[in-house]
C-alpha cells in the first residue's frame, strides 16, 4: 500500500519554487504494538494526567506548559506565546545555504524523509534544484516546522527525489572529544594487526537489508498467532459442545411433547 503524504509545500531557492510533497523515510506501521487491559474485565486502561499533590484528575483545558527554575517552581508559558516565536516556516522549504555533502557528521542526523515534486510545470524546478546539488556535490540547508518545533533540515539528492534529514540541535550532541579522552596507545604489532585484518577480509559480506530483521518481533508474532489459533480452536470446541447439548435437548423435548401428545390422546379415546 503506497505511503500517505503528511507534509505538503513549497521547495525555493531564489526565485525558483516548486510544489512538494514528503513522507516519512521509515515507518513503524509493521511494529507489534500492545494495549494495557484490565485482566479482571478484559477492558482497555485509560491514562489520564492527574495533580501530584492533591491526586485529583486536571481537565485539558486546565493542563500548561510550565518551564521548571526550581524545586516546586515553574515559569508557566501560554500556547500563545510559544507559538508567537515559531518563524514562518511551516509551508515553505526555502533552501539559504549549501554545505560540502560529507561535511556534516553523522552524529546530527536525526530523521530522514522522502521529498517528492508536485505535479505539473513544478517537476522541472524540482528537477533543476535536485541535479544541481548532486552535480555540485553540495546539501541544501534550511529551517522547517516538523513535529511542532522548528528545525534545521539538510536536503541531499538522492535518485529522483530528494532526502530531507531534520538535523539535530546542538545541545543535543555530546563532545566527542570529551568522551574520546583516553590514555594513549602504542601502536598494535604487526602481526596482530595481520590477524585482524584477515579475519575481517573472512567476514566480509555484502549489505541486505535482512541482517537488521527483528527477530523478536517474529517470535511475538508466532506467539500471537498460536494464541488466535488456539482461541479459534477454542471458540469451535465451545461451538459444537453448545449444539449437542441444543440438540440433545431438543431431543428430549419431542419425546416429552411426544410422551405428552400420546398421554393426551389416551386420555381424549377413554372419554368417548
Amino acid at each position: 500500500m503506497a505511503a500517505r503524504t503528511f507534509w505538503k509545500g513549497y521547495l525555493t531557492l531564489s526565485r525558483v519554487t516548486c510544489p512538494v510533497s514528503m513522507i516519512p523515510a521509515t515507518t513503524e506501521g509493521e511494529k507489534v504494538r500492545f494495549h494495557t487491559l484490565n485482566a479482571e474485565t478484559g477492558n482497555r486502561v485509560v491514562s489520564q494526567y492527574v495533580d501530584a499533590v492533591t491526586q485529583r484528575p486536571v481537565r485539558e483545558h486546565d493542563q500548561v506548559k510550565g518551564y521548571q527554575r526550581g524545586e516546586d517552581d515553574h515559569v508557566i508559558l501560554e500556547d500563545e506565546e510559544i507559538e508567537a516565536v515559531a518563524l514562518d516556516s511551516t509551508r515553505t522549504i526555502d533552501i539559504g545555504m549549501f554545505v560540502p555533502d560529507r561535511s556534516i557528521g553523522w552524529v546530527w542526523y536525526d530523521t530522514p524523509h522522502f521529498l517528492m515534486p508536485g505535479d505539473g510545470a513544478g517537476q522541472d524546478a524540482f528537477a533543476v534544484i535536485r541535479d544541481a546539488m548532486a552535480t555540485t556535490g553540495t546539501a541544501g540547508l534550511s529551517r522547517l516546522v516538523m513535529y511542532r518545533r522548528e528545525r534545521a533540515v539538510m536536503l541531499k539528492p538522492r535518485g529522483r527525489g530528494i532526502v530531507l534529514w531534520t538535523l539535530r540541535f546542538g545541545d543535543e550532541i555530546r563532545d566527542e572529544g570529551e568522551v574520546f579522552d583516553l590514555p594513549a596507545i602504542g601502536a598494535p604489532e604487526s602481526g596482530a594487526l595481520d590477524l585482524m585484518r584477515r579475519l575481517i577480509g573472512e567476514r566480509t559480506v555484502s549489505w541486505d537489508a535482512g541482517m537488521v530483521d527483528d527477530p523478536v518481533q517474529d517470535r511475538l508474532l508466532d506467539i500471537i498467532a498460536a494464541k488466535k489459533k488456539a482461541k479459534r480452536r477454542a471458540g469451535r470446541a465451545k461451538a459444537a459442545r453448545a449444539e449437542d447439548a441444543a440438540n440433545r435437548s431438543n431431543v428430549i423435548d419431542i419425546m416429552e411433547a411426544l410422551t405428552k401428545s400420546l398421554g393426551s390422546e389416551r386420555g381424549g379415546g377413554g372419554s368417548r
